[in-house]
């Protein structure tokens, strides 16, 4: 877990201001919900091979970034659609207003809204909240982590026939196919179980819960990752790159466990 020296957090009520970021949030799955009702097919555009965005990504963000920036002006953002902007701010909001797009446009669940605070040194806060369930997990530095106002912790699994794995398909599929495939080979009758859901934040807060005990994947972005990794470390699991080491945040190399397993899934990643 993050070690923090600035003493800019002092400044922040960080429970007060994640308790802000939990309504914004919901106000956002709102927003999903009754779109959801009337989607419109035909505005979706294709960014790259299999890689769709919505108006409803869209406007749900333009709806966040406004809301955010009220509430921290002081704050720059990174966004998955590209509002706001980033320059030489002392805190940044990490944002994914829709994580799980395909399953939307789809009418398949989870899909969710995630965001993170973080200064420059480290995550300060994380709230997903998922649609199709109606569940709000969330976080902040020196805080449990909770769903819904309980108390949420990873499982002590750490036996690989037991262990319930989630794996993330991205979509530079050339690239990540052979360790796909390996992954699939060395998990598929040897693991509890796998699964391929489609939304990285959600699914990184499902190990949080103890509803999965780890999750793999590559090249997703920072939005992903940042609010669901600070949630899954205050329930006491653990998120590395590949290698075991802290380049995570970028989302180019992600294993997101309950602890007990890390070893395991890495040397799983490696082989």
């Amino acid at each position: 877990m993050y070690v923090c020296q600035t003493k800019e957090i002092a400044m922040l009520d960080l429970e007060k201001l994640c308790t802000q970021v939990q309504r914004i949030a919901r106000e956002a799955g709102a927003f999903l919900k009754e779109e959801r009702s009337k989607f419109d097919h035909g505005r979706v555009e294709e960014k790259s091979a299999h890689n769709y965005v919505s108006y409803v990504d869209k406007e749900s963000e333009k709806w966040l970034i406004a809301q955010l920036s009220a509430l921290l002006p002081e704050a720059g953002f990174i966004a998955e659609e590209g509002s706001g902007s980033l320059g030489d701010e002392t805190y940044c909001w990490l944002v994914d207003p829709l994580d799980g797009t395909s399953n939307y446009i789809h009418d398949v669940a989870p899909y969710c809204v995630s965001i993170a605070l973080r200064n420059k040194e480290e995550l300060l806060l994380g709230v997903v909240y998922e649609v199709c369930r109606d569940e709000c997990f969330y976080a902040w530095k020196g805080s449990k982590a909770y769903l819904d106002g309980t108390e949420i912790h990873v499982s002590n699994i750490s036996d690989l026939d037991k262990a319930f794995i989630d794996l993330g398909f991205p979509y530079n599929s050339d690239a990540y196919r052979p360790v796909a495939l390996r992954l699939v080979d060395r998990l598929y009758g040897f693991a509890g179980g796998t699964r391929l859901m489609g939304a990285a934040a959600a699914e990184v807060c499902y190990i949080a819960a103890g509803r999965f005990e780890a999750r793999i994947e590559a090249w997703i972005g920072p939005w992903d990752i940042a609010a669901g990794a600070i949630i899954l470390m205050q329930a006491g699991g653990k998120v590395t790159d590949f290698s075991g080491g802290d380049n995570w945040q970028s989302g180019d190399e992600v294993v997101a466990t309950n602890g007990a397993m890390h070893e395991t899934i890495l040397k799983l990643v490696n082989e």
